[in-house]
C-alpha cells in the first residue's frame, strides 16, 4: 500500500530531526533546532536533494556567493552536501575570527596553492572596484594598491602573502580581514537572514 503524505511527512520531519542532532553534535555555533531550521532551508532551495552541484548553485546566491564555493565544498568534490552547507554557514554568520581568517584567506587563495599573489590581489581587486566612467586608467591606480598592500602584509618579503603573513596582518588590523573583496555578510544582512532562517515552520 503507499505511502500517504501524511506519513512522508512526518517520516521527513524525523528524518531531518535525525540529521539535525547528528550535525548539530559535529558543527559549531548552531544549536539542533537552529541546525534543523538550516537542513529545511537547504531542502526548500534545493527541491529535497542532499546535494547541491556548482552547476546548480545559482540558487544559493542571495547566501553564498559563486566566488566562495570552494570553501564550502570541503572535500572538494564539486557539491555541497547538507553538512557542508551548515559548517559553511556556521563560519559565515557567526564564526570566530580565527575561523574568518582561514575562510577568507581560502576564498582570495584563488588557486589553492596556499598563498596569495600579486595576480590573485589585482584579480580580486578589479573585480571588486566601482570604476567611474571618467576615470583615465583605473587599473594604474589598482596595481599601486596592489604594491601599497604587499609592503604592508607580505611581512618576510618573498613577493606573496601567505597563511602567516595574511594572519599577522589581520590580527594587528581587523580591518584587513576583506581587504581584497568583500567575502562576508554584514552585521545586518546576517541578522535579516537569521531572523527569517530560525523562524518556526508553521503549525509548529
Amino acid at each position: 500500500m503507499p505511502t500517504s503524505l501524511p506519513e512522508m511527512s512526518a517520516l521527513n520531519k524525523k528524518l531531518t530531526q535525525t540529521l539535525a542532532e547528528t550535525i548539530s553534535k559535529q558543527v559549531k555555533h548552531f544549536n539542533k533546532r537552529e541546525t534543523e531550521c538550516l537542513i529545511r532551508l537547504c531542502n526548500g532551495l534545493l527541491g529535497d536533494q542532499t546535494l547541491v552541484s556548482i552547476h546548480n548553485s545559482k540558487s544559493l546566491l542571495l547566501l553564498v556567493y559563486l566566488a566562495v564555493f570552494h570553501t564550502f565544498d570541503k572535500d572538494s568534490d564539486g557539491y555541497i552536501s547538507v553538512k557542508e552547507w551548515i559548517e559553511g554557514l556556521s563560519v559565515f554568520l557567526r564564526g570566530t575570527l580565527d575561523e574568518k581568517i582561514k575562510y577568507c584567506f581560502a576564498v582570495y587563495d584563488l588557486n589553492s596553492d596556499g598563498y596569495i599573489s600579486r595576480e590573485e590581489m589585482l584579480q580580486m581587486l578589479n573585480d571588486s572596484m566601482i570604476r567611474e566612467p571618467t576615470e583615465e586608467d583605473p587599473d594604474e591606480g589598482i596595481k599601486d594598491l596592489v604594491e601599497i598592500t604587499f609592503k604592508r602584509m607580505d611581512y618576510d618579503h618573498d613577493g606573496r602573502l601567505s597563511y602567516a603573513d595574511f594572519e599577522r596582518a589581520v590580527r594587528e588590523e581587523n580591518l584587513l580581514l576583506e581587504a581584497f573583496g568583500s567575502c562576508l555578510p554584514d552585521a545586518e544582512s546576517t541578522l535579516v537572514f537569521e531572523e527569517q532562517a530560525f523562524k518556526d515552520p508553521p503549525g509548529q
